[in-house]
């Protein structure tokens, strides 16, 4: 896109329109029944420290490293079988797909997504969410960092940001500042720790579920 458009909504996927914490916990009761607690436990320490390193959660990536550690155990290989098989489409957020649907009234929709280049499009994939973006989705590694990038594709002369990270909030408020309104919605795990709440600034906007965002006249952001 080359054309200055208005309004752009960048919306964030893991724990913003889709439930990940959920995902994860699935995947550790998964893991517990059919291999153990032993193997749950190990692969969770292994994807925390690649969280810690990435800066994003990557499924697949923990479950090479852990591969590494169990080579003789064939039956680790069919956990990716149901990594890329799980349901993400009930793992929307309520009313989800309503507030992008709604937000395509005001302005140009779009995801803005952390994560690998693998199982990310996956889950934006199986969840629904690729087509209801008609194609704009951007996955970078560290999207805060490529703010420039994102304008090239869409140009505008105001966005309005929904993420679940204030770290990620504050970032690109930082860079665009009044062209920015950023939108935290309280959902997750990093929604959820204090540490983290007490050391960004609030968002402009702050609400509890993505679903309250119905309630909003999202036209109006802009003029906050």
């Amino acid at each position: 896109m080359t054309e200055l458009m208005d309004t752009v909504f960048l919306f964030d996927v893991d724990n913003t329109l889709l439930d990940n914490d959920r995902i994860q916990s699935d995947l550790g009761k998964h893991l517990a029944e059919n291999y153990g607690a032993e193997v749950r436990d190990r692969f969770g320490v292994i994807f925390e420290q690649l969280r810690a390193e990435l800066g994003y959660a990557d499924y697949l990536g923990a479950l090479e490293r852990y591969r590494l550690e169990a080579m003789h155990d064939p039956k680790v290989l069919r956990i990716a079988n149901w990594l890329v098989d799980y349901p993400f489409q009930e793992r929307l957020y309520p009313n989800a797909i309503e507030v992008v649907k709604t937000a395509k009234q005001a302005g140009v929709t779009a995801i803005l997504s952390d994560g690998d280049a693998v199982f990310q499009p996956r889950k934006i994939e199986k969840s629904g969410l690729w087509p209801v973006f008609g194609d704009n989705v951007l996955i970078y590694v560290h999207k805060e960092l490529e703010l420039a990038d994102v304008e090239s594709h869409f140009p505008a002369r105001h966005y309005v940001l929904i993420d679940d990270k204030l770290r990620i909030l504050d970032a690109v408020k930082r860079v665009w500042r009044d062209r920015v309104t950023t939108v935290f919605p309280r959902q997750g795990h990093y929604a959820a720790d204090q540490r983290i709440l007490s050391e960004f600034p609030p968002a402009d906007i702050t609400i509890d579920q993505i679903g309250e965002l119905l309630e909003y006249d999202l036209a109006a952001l802009v003029k906050r």
